[in-house]
């Protein structure tokens, strides 16, 4: 049964070519949706089977012969490309040291991100993994200090015209449905920002997108699993820090865009996508000199 999202209804269709397959069989070994066997030493394909082909491409990308060949599902064989050796891969140290030298970054140089940076950043995003090919993440880019300010704007007007959600009686009324922790979290975090935001915005001052010169919002439909928007997001950020770029994850705005507004509607943002994580980026303003040791909540290992 093919699996059905926003993007994809239909299987994808997988071609082999007979004359150049040796039968080794990896492709039917990384192939999950189960349409590839191989029986009495060829591989087989039956669309029937389990989910039939749902487009990741691994048998294409495993097989030695270059004989496979998968259309369909937003995929092509244009989309296919030989691997950089080892070599030219980042390694561990290198990764490391990039994710320990990041920090939040609130505060940017009077400088825009040139296009063919954003280009790169949107790049690296659309390589993220996805619960389910192909990705339905989506990406709203906020290019240039004007629109990321244009957009701020609209989001604090929103935020503060809805700031009666988190009012001490609708607070009272969630609590028994979001639990004792979030409601703690909500009364003290979320419920003085809409006033706090609407006063700063009021004086000239962007303390929701900082005055960032780019920014994107990603979000993803509701067929999408529900981290990939989050995932894709991940990625964005280190492509940027990896292009000297500071960075920054705001989740203020996502339970303001759950419903259909002016502002959905304004930035077409569907009103029933996933929302949604918004990075902010930029050259940083300043420099630190020293990393910050973090640590996980919890650790439970089952060791071997």
């Amino acid at each position: 049964m093919p699996l059905k999202t926003r993007r994809a209804k239909d299987t994808a269709e997988v071609m082999i070519d007979y004359a150049l397959c040796n039968g080794c069989g990896l492709c039917a070994e990384v192939c999950k949706g189960q349409p590839l066997y191989v029986n009495n030493g060829q591989v087989k394909i039956d669309q029937r089977r389990l989910f039939g082909c749902i487009g990741c491409g691994h048998c294409a990308a495993i097989c030695p012969q270059s004989c496979i060949v998968v259309q369909g599902r937003e995929l092509s064989p244009e989309d296919l490309f030989e691997l950089p050796g080892r070599e030219a891969r980042a390694d561990y140290a290198s990764l490391l040291a990039m994710l320990q030298a990041r920090r939040s970054c609130r505060a940017f140089r009077n400088r825009e991100v040139e296009p063919e940076v954003v280009q790169r950043i949107l790049e690296a995003a659309a390589t993220a993994p996805m619960g389910l090919p192909p990705s339905e993440v989506e990406v709203l880019v906020l290019d240039g200090f004007a629109r990321v300010r244009e957009f701020a704007r609209d989001a604090v007007d929103l935020m503060y015209a809805k700031r009666w959600l988190f009012s001490p009686i609708a607070l009272a009324l969630l609590r028994p449905f979001i639990g004792k922790e979030a409601y703690a979290l909500w009364k003290s975090f979320l419920a003085p920002l809409p006033s706090f935001f609407h006063e700063k915005m009021e004086q000239n001052e962007d303390w929701l997108l900082y005055g960032a010169p780019l920014a994107m919002y990603f979000h993803a439909s509701p067929t999408s699993d529900p981290m990939d928007f989050a995932i894709a997001g991940t990625y964005a950020m280190l492509a940027a820090e990896a292009s000297g770029l500071g960075t920054c994850m705001i989740g203020t705005l996502e339970p303001f865009l759950k419903h259909k507004s002016r502002l959905n509607q304004k930035y077409n943002l569907p009103a029933n996508n996933v929302h949604g994580i918004m990075v902010i980026i930029g050259y940083p303003k300043y420099t630190f000199l020293r990393g910050i040791r973090r640590s996980l909540a919890r650790v439970d290992w089952i060791k071997r």
